[in-house]
């Protein structure tokens, strides 16, 4: 009898996983493609409707890029030049002193310009802009203030998301660019100050000689991208639908989980396309 129990007790047990895990795949499904018709709608105004009211949203553009770009030149410095001088010096000295010398520019060129550099950039726009986005947006919806600009003829997509996607992207790039320079950099200084016998020329002419015109391309795409991503992303939360006050931080919760877990997935798909070029 007891036996009967921990059998039917199992088969419950796992009916309710599979529904759990069914519904949450329809739900990922759900969100992906919601997520996707709200990235077209916003490509399509930013294709038809950037030159409309330039006035009025290209300063928002420039607002977007001091906030999420230039107010973060300190934090990104700070974080570049200790990327630099306890990971890039670190691996400097250590090819050095094992003979590996010849592979410092490839390495470089592989853990920050390909992985590290847009990464590390993106999470830290996410933390700041990405959710400021969301609350802002949220804020907005709640108060009603969304439904006053539909009222009013003005298309809240131009002159709410297309600013925060343009500026967004934009800042990810310049950051992410910037965040390489500065940690490449002050990775050889720490080698220079551990007597490392490897000149500034010497450094940087590996660092040339590793890169190629692909590298660049896709850099500038994926930084590129994951600025588009967190911006679509907090934007859609921010707007889906009505929200309550108490509820903008479970919203903000969700947007900074799916933006890390898309720019995740992006970077996969990078690291694919590093593969075939």
């Amino acid at each position: 009898m007891r036996g009967v129990m921990v059998l039917a007790a199992t088969r419950t047990v796992w009916r309710l996983y599979r529904e759990s895990t069914s519904s949450r795949i329809i739900r990922a499904i759900d969100l992906l493609r919601e997520l996707g018709a709200f990235a077209v709608i916003t490509l399509g105004v930013t294709l038809t409707k950037f030159h409309t009211a330039k006035r009025v949203v290209h300063p928002l553009i420039y607002l977007q890029v001091w906030r999420a770009g230039v107010r973060l030149l300190a934090m990104v410095t700070f974080i570049a030049a200790a990327l630099g001088l306890v990971i890039v010096g670190q691996t400097v000295s250590l090819l050095t002193r094992v003979g590996a010398q010849e592979y410092i520019g490839t390495v470089m060129v592989t853990v920050v310009m390909r992985e590290l550099g847009p990464l590390l950039t993106a999470v830290l726009v996410l933390a700041r802009a990405g959710t400021t986005n969301v609350v802002e947006l949220g804020m907005s919806r709640a108060l009603g203030e969304v439904e006053a600009l539909e009222a009013m003829g003005i298309d809240t997509v131009h002159y709410l998301v297309m600013p925060r996607v343009i500026g967004l992207g934009a800042s990810v790039f310049c950051l992410a660019t910037y965040m390489v320079v500065i940690t490449l950099g002050c990775g050889w200084l720490f080698a220079f100050l551990q007597d490392v016998p490897l000149t500034m020329a010497t450094y940087f002419s590996q660092l040339s000689e590793a890169l190629r015109w692909q590298d660049f391309v896709l850099f500038a795409l994926k930084a590129l991208s994951f600025g588009i991503i967190i911006a679509v992303v907090s934007c859609y939360h921010g707007l889906a639908r009505p929200l309550k006050v108490e509820e903008l931080s479970g919203v903000t919760a969700r947007a900074v989980v799916e933006s890390v877990v898309g720019c995740v997935l992006l970077d996969a798909v990078f690291i694919v396309a590093y593969l075939f070029v």
